[in-house]
């Protein structure tokens, strides 16, 4: 397993942060990815994205999980996995879009059932790369195996953004 420390400015388009952009791009293989967070995304162009807010491009506009279901099992090459981080982030995007917040939208089975999606997805021997603030990543109890860490140092009070490489066996 690599695992590397960056420093870089914080920025909401995470995929702008340059070691994190050099890192998606040399871990991605070919096929079919997905992308159910996208945002700002620089890789629309080589992968389905997705984004709650009509704000952003994306070719879809669905809540993460209803997006992920529209996939068959083993059919994805590669995910990037870039939910919010935080519960109150996720409170302040469905704000956003005006949806309401419910209990169940602010609690770990938010991130429990997408990442069991993305597992039902992913092909064996395919690639997701998740961020967060920690390296949980999709999991071993998954199917997945870690093969690189990346530690993003934002500096003063910001939180570093961690990114999993993992691969499904």
């Amino acid at each position: 397993m690599l695992i590397t420390r960056e420093w870089a400015m914080p920025n909401h388009n995470t995929f702008s942060i340059k070691p994190i952009k050099q890192l998606i791009e040399r871990n991605l293989i070919e096929g079919l990815w997905l992308d159910p967070f996208s945002r700002n995304s620089p890789f629309k162009d080589i992968t389905v994205t997705n984004d709650l807010s009509t704000d952003f491009e994306a070719d879809y506009h669905l809540e993460a999980l209803d997006f992920l279901k529209r996939f068959a099992s083993d059919s994805v090459d590669g995910v990037l996995f870039d939910p919010p981080y935080s519960p109150r982030q996720i409170s302040e995007c469905y704000k956003n879009v005006g949806r309401a917040v419910h209990m169940k939208d602010t609690q770990s089975s938010f991130y429990t059932e997408r990442k069991q999606e993305v597992a039902r997805l992913v092909k064996k021997g395919g690639i997701v790369i998740s961020f967060g603030w920690n390296s949980g990543g999709i999991g071993k109890t998954l199917g997945f195996e870690i093969i690189e860490i990346m530690l993003v140092a934002h500096g003063g009070a910001h939180n570093d953004t961690i990114v999993t490489v993992e691969r499904k066996l």
